[in-house]
């Protein structure tokens, strides 16, 4: 038999890394997005910031209005900690967990994020009053769950990530993730951009195109790649800080290493306190948001 101390320890052990995985997800080394307000700061694994950027584009693109995204947001978290599962309660799947059964869409059509999110907000902007209602009372009314109370308790991060991720809190979200590991195209940036905000860029308020990183970015940092994703936004300051949260946010999936907006950069390789917020820099286009990906 092992000594009760070291049972104990084994005991400590596995709780540490059971809460662990449950508060930052698996594996610890992908990284971690915090955004801060309302007197608080929320934390979210880099998979779930991902979501919460898509779910969050999705309202702009829609011209809704942050709160709306707020909404969706302390939804998801409750429904699916903000992850595109495939299973849930009985035939419910998704970020949503919306059932087909109900009329929520194929089982397919669920798992698409986009689809989903459109789905959420399709009934959401039927709710008189939703711009201004309470949060847990009106994403009941949208989802009807047997647990009525229970978006309340993702309401503060909820509106922290959507006031970043709509663009009303500038440079908001920082992610701290490890370096980038293979080669990386700013079109696939580009690709996502579209699909995400297929309004916008359709209507031409969000345009992007490739240019030499050496004349449009503030610095090249080691391990960038020459050319770089810009996006114009049409001088909407707003729209623009969405873009930006929103490359930070798909960082770790796309392989960025920096993003530049109005003198501010976010650079992947901070560490420390130069992590805690975006740095301030001169030189590159401050006009634009200007996105590097890594090809190391």
């Amino acid at each position: 038999m092992l000594p009760l101390t070291l049972v104990l320890l084994f005991v400590g052990i596995a709780g540490g890394s059971y809460v662990a995985l449950q508060r930052y997800g698996s594996p610890l080394g992908e990284g971690t997005c915090t955004a801060t307000g309302l007197g608080t700061s929320h934390r979210y694994t880099v998979d779930r910031v991902a979501n919460a950027a898509l779910i969050s584009a999705v309202a702009v693109d829609r011209g809704l209005p942050p709160r709306a995204a707020s909404i969706a947001l302390a939804t998801a978290y409750q429904e699916s900690q903000l992850r595109n599962i495939d299973y849930g309660d009985r035939d419910s799947l998704g970020l949503f967990q919306q059932r087909p059964s109900q009329g929520w869409g194929t089982e397919e059509q669920i798992m698409d994020p986009v689809y989903s999110t459109n789905a959420f907000y399709d009934v959401l902007v039927t709710i008189d009053g939703y711009e201004s209602g309470d949060i847990n009372d009106v994403a009941q009314e949208v989802q009807r769950s047997g647990f009525p109370q229970a978006y309340r308790d993702h309401e503060t991060e909820g509106r922290l990530y959507a006031s970043a991720l709509t663009g009303q809190s500038g440079p908001n979200l920082r992610c701290t993730l490890a370096q980038a590991q293979g080669t990386f195209s700013p079109e696939g940036v580009r690709s996502e951009l579209k699909r995400q905000f297929p309004r916008l860029s359709e209507a031409g308020r969000v345009t992007s195109t490739l240019a030499d990183a050496g004349t449009v970015a503030p610095t090249v940092p080691a391990g960038a790649g020459a050319t770089a994703l810009v996006i114009d936004v049409g001088g909407d300051e707003s729209l623009g800080w969405t873009m930006a949260n929103w490359a930070v946010a798909r960082a770790a999936e796309d392989g960025v290493v920096q993003v530049s907006y109005q003198g501010r950069v976010w650079d992947r390789a901070a560490r420390g306190e130069e992590a805690d917020a975006w740095g301030n820099i001169d030189g590159g286009d401050p006009d634009r948001v200007v996105v590097l990906v890594s090809t190391s």
